[in-house]
């Protein structure tokens, strides 16, 4: 496949996953922004202002190495967010970042383990997001994030920012979506079993599902139920 009919299906593709989740109500209004690493170098993002429902696959964001915008209409503000999690994570080729609800809520909560958002509940949840970083409120924009995320060292694929929304990257823009949806699904069972004693996986159901699957979790994250 030559990098202009990659391109041009990646930008295809950044638009039918955005109007996918906005019809879903997984980010609502203009909130939220995806981005892709282009092969040839630079990479693409969903523009400031936009809703993710109605996205023009000629007026994404085209920026270089440096961030600098090539074409298309201006950037999402949160480009030093998707920039510190490309810097810092090699491996990440998408990142996707909403305002879904119930991961916003989890964010706010005030037992939240910032090294380990949520506990090892299912076993979809640790194959596709492995542990949860939760970094502190910064406004939207604020380049200051990206120091936040920076102070992570690309340990986490899968990140909160409180009283903001989730921000996760993958090896694909499928995947990347598809561990957002695992992350937001994930957090709805936390907040309906919120002080039920549920029973999560045990250090040892863990231990088989990295073996298995292949799941690096950070040294410190959570390995048994709190």
């Amino acid at each position: 496949m030559t990098a202009m009919s990659n391109e041009t299906r990646l930008r295809e593709d950044i638009c039918r996953f955005g109007r996918s989740l906005f019809e879903r109500g997984l980010t609502p209004g203009s909130s939220g922004n995806i981005s892709v690493r282009l092969d040839g170098g630079g990479w693409l993002v969903t523009p400031t202002n936009a809703s993710l429902g109605f996205l023009d696959p000629a007026k994404l964001s085209q920026l270089d190495e440096t961030g600098r915008l090539i074409s298309g209409d201006a950037p999402t503000k949160e480009v030093p967010l998707h920039t510190a999690l490309y810097d810092t994570r090699g491996s990440a080729r998408a990142i996707v970042h909403l305002h879904s609800t119930h991961s916003v809520a989890l964010s706010m909560l005030p037992e939240i383990d910032p090294r380990a958002a949520l506990p090892p509940m299912t076993a979809y949840y640790l194959m596709k997001c492995g542990a949860t970083a939760l970094v502190p409120y910064y406004r939207p924009g604020d380049p200051a994030v990206a120091d936040a995320i920076k102070g992570l060292a690309g340990k986490y694929s899968s990140v909160l920012l409180a009283n903001h929304g989730p921000v996760v990257a993958g090896d694909t823009l499928e995947a990347a979506v598809f561990a957002t949806e695992e992350l937001e699904e994930t957090a709805k069972l936390y907040l309906l079993l919120r002080g039920m004693n549920p029973r999560y996986l045990s250090p040892e159901q863990v231990k088989d599902l990295a073996n298995v699957f292949g799941v690096t979790l950070p040294e410190h994250g959570h390995e048994h139920g709190h």
